[in-house]
């Protein structure tokens, strides 16, 4: 399977509810309010985000660039826009992107570049003050997601900040400290075999997610997987990268345990020049 395939569909057939696992946001339910809202959540999510960097970094941080990846159809890009000089947007679905750029046109934004990601991100031009990424590398093997975040660090800016979002764990594993075992050890770890667990394993329209982390979702739906990243690696890419120290947040959507990592990589040292 090819995730990148599967968020294309996810684009074409129920952009909204890929972004955000809420039946409200289903393409045959959508309201206006509902509509509303879920942009309304983006505003409130870009206030907390530079309300965070502030807080830890910077009190005036205002970045002139910022860059979203896996920006979806929009959803933070737009007060992004009104508080940045240049927003670029990145997602693999060219669905996903054409959704975003309807939203920047209804809500008078102009300056929103779009561009289709790869691992490499070679759409990407420059350096950014403000890297953000939110409920997306979990979606993408973790392999590819390294990848991406070595390309990701590469475009930050000397002084630059990054507000990364990613999953480490799954709360319905505790046996295993949140870790999936081996497909075959599943029945036999399988912990709290009773509702709660099954609840928390929901997936798309209330299916189980399968011992791999996909949600076992019907035919209607596209696949979406959730992979646990290792800490320990993404913290060698941050050290190895420059970053001196980071700030953590944890996350938890529906027993898909993570962190919001908030990170500056340092400025060059004007004394030594």
């Amino acid at each position: 399977m090819s995730t990148d395939e599967e968020w294309e569909k996810w684009g074409r057939q129920d952009p909204y509810y890929g972004v955000i696992t809420d039946e409200r946001y289903r393409a045959g339910r959508l309201t206006a309010e509902a509509r509303a809202e879920f942009f309304a959540s983006g505003e409130a999510h870009v206030e907390g985000v530079i309300t965070t960097c502030r807080r830890l970094f910077e009190p005036s941080f205002a970045p002139k660039r910022a860059l979203d990846f896996g920006c979806g159809v929009g959803r933070v890009l737009v007060p992004l826009a009104r508080i940045s000089e240049l927003v670029v947007g990145a997602d693999v679905s060219r669905a996903m992107l054409e959704a975003a750029e309807r939203h920047c046109t209804a809500s008078g934004v102009s300056n929103v570049y779009l561009v289709v990601s790869d691992d490499a991100l070679t759409q990407v031009q420059g350096q950014f003050d403000l890297i953000h990424s939110t409920i997306t590398l979990q979606h993408i093997e973790v392999e590819r997601g390294l990848v991406i975040l070595t390309h990701l660090l590469h475009r930050l800016a000397p002084g630059g900040i990054a507000a990364i979002q990613l999953t480490y764990a799954k709360a319905y594993y505790p046996g295993s400290y949140g870790q999936p075992p081996a497909p075959g050890l599943a029945a036999a770890l399988q912990p709290m075999a009773g509702t709660l667990t099954r609840l928390l394993r929901r997936g798309a329209r209330g299916a189980d997610i399968d011992e791999t982390g996909a949600a076992a979702t019907p035919v209607a739906d596209p696949e979406m997987l959730m992979n646990p990243y290792p800490l320990s690696e993404v913290a060698y890419l941050l050290q190895t990268a420059g970053i001196r120290s980071f700030h953590a947040e944890f996350t938890d959507h529906g027993g898909e345990l993570g962190v919001f990592l908030y990170f500056q990589k340092p400025k060059p040292d004007r004394s030594r020049c």
